[in-house]
């Protein structure tokens, strides 16, 4: 582990993917200069059916939205079929199957290690302290030397805290490999985004969503920020059409509604604030978790008898009472005022 003053992307890369040809199309290369055009280059049924067509590889106009809404260049962009495709497209540009290894700090997203085991790649674990912050005398004290990506989840899942930005700092400085610094949740935070640092960093990549903030986790649209170098490795390897045209189509609509966004953020934040207030008041309530996400973990007596009985009254959370430190947790997704009313009174006749 050493600085990154001239931290290249290229010597992480696999040497496959350096190699690779990519697939092309005529339609990465054609731009409509307004004038109706003929397409006979792609062996589509011409019929109009509004989705006939192949979607914009490149997607032009959802990267041209997308750069200004988070202040980055459109070549530092990439998107991919929910977070997880681009993810998944980070192991498989950088790290060998069988020969490198990721870093990751549990308890956190289960994908990390999912597609570890996907890619045949070793995950290294540093677990988090119990208060869920990065145990960054544990990260001092590793030397891994095969390790090429490291996984930060900030707010984190399923704890809901920010990581301390100075620990961040610590490892973007001194981890030689790519340091993903996972923000679906970045959105419900006051905390500025990590990819306003994009060139300050080279070895940082960010990760968002239009799933949970934006309310569209049903389109599957994930983003990757980071340098164009990074970008132009892994938009070799991304299939052609990763990203179909409803969901372009559906993004552009609701990216279109920045006021009504806001206003479901901010009652997103009060209702958690409500949950929060409401549970501390429950005598079978052990421990509640700061949370800056749009959902809180919550500490409990007996979680797997609790998950049941809410359940029963046809109310779904999630039991987290299997992964690290979090021993009879439930975490509550924040849900709809009148959801949330349902949620509370139940808990309270419980």
């Amino acid at each position: 582990m050493g600085s990154n003053n001239k931290f290249n992307p290229l010597n992480l890369c696999r040497e496959n993917v350096k190699l690779l040809d990519p697939y092309t199309s005529a339609r990465d290369e054609y731009v409509s200069n307004g004038n109706k055009m003929i397409f006979l280059d792609a062996n589509e049924n011409p019929n109009e059916t509004g989705v006939n067509r192949y979607p914009d590889p490149l997607q032009r106009s959802l990267r041209t939205e997308i750069a200004i809404l988070k202040n980055v260049t459109e070549n530092q962009l990439l998107f991919g079929n929910g977070s997880d495709e681009v993810l998944d497209l980070l192991f498989r540009a950088f790290c060998e199957p069988n020969k490198d290894a990721v870093i990751t700090f549990p308890p956190t997203y289960g994908m990390y290690g999912v597609l570890a085991a996907i890619n045949s790649v070793q995950v290294h674990e540093i677990p988090l302290t119990t208060s869920f912050n990065i145990d960054i005398e544990g990260y001092r004290k590793k030397q891994y030397s095969k390790a090429k990506i490291l996984f930060i989840c900030s707010p984190n899942n399923p704890s809901g805290n920010l990581m301390d930005s100075m620990h961040v700092e610590e490892i973007l400085q001194t981890f030689d490999g790519l340091v993903v610094v996972d923000e679906a949740y970045i959105d419900f935070t006051e905390s500025q985004s990590w990819s306003n640092r994009l060139l300050e960093f080279p070895n940082l990549v960010v990760i968002q969503t239009l799933s949970k903030a934006y309310g569209l986790a049903g389109i599957r649209l994930g983003m990757l920020m980071a340098s164009d170098q990074i970008i132009s490795i892994l938009q070799k390897i991304k299939p052609p059409y990763n990203v179909n045209e409803l969901t372009q189509l559906k993004a552009l609509e609701r990216l279109a509604q920045k006021e009504r966004i806001q206003k479901e953020v901010r009652e997103i934040i009060v209702e958690r604030k409500r949950l929060e207030n409401a549970l501390k008041f429950m005598p079978f309530v052990k421990e509640i978790f700061p949370s800056e996400a749009n959902f809180v973990l919550v500490r409990v007596d007996q979680a797997d008898q609790s998950y049941a009985q809410l359940l029963d009254q046809g109310i779904v959370v999630r039991n987290r009472s299997k992964q690290l430190h979090c021993e009879n947790t439930l975490r509550f997704t924040i849900g709809t005022p009148n959801e949330n009313n349902t949620l509370i009174e139940t808990l309270n006749k419980l």
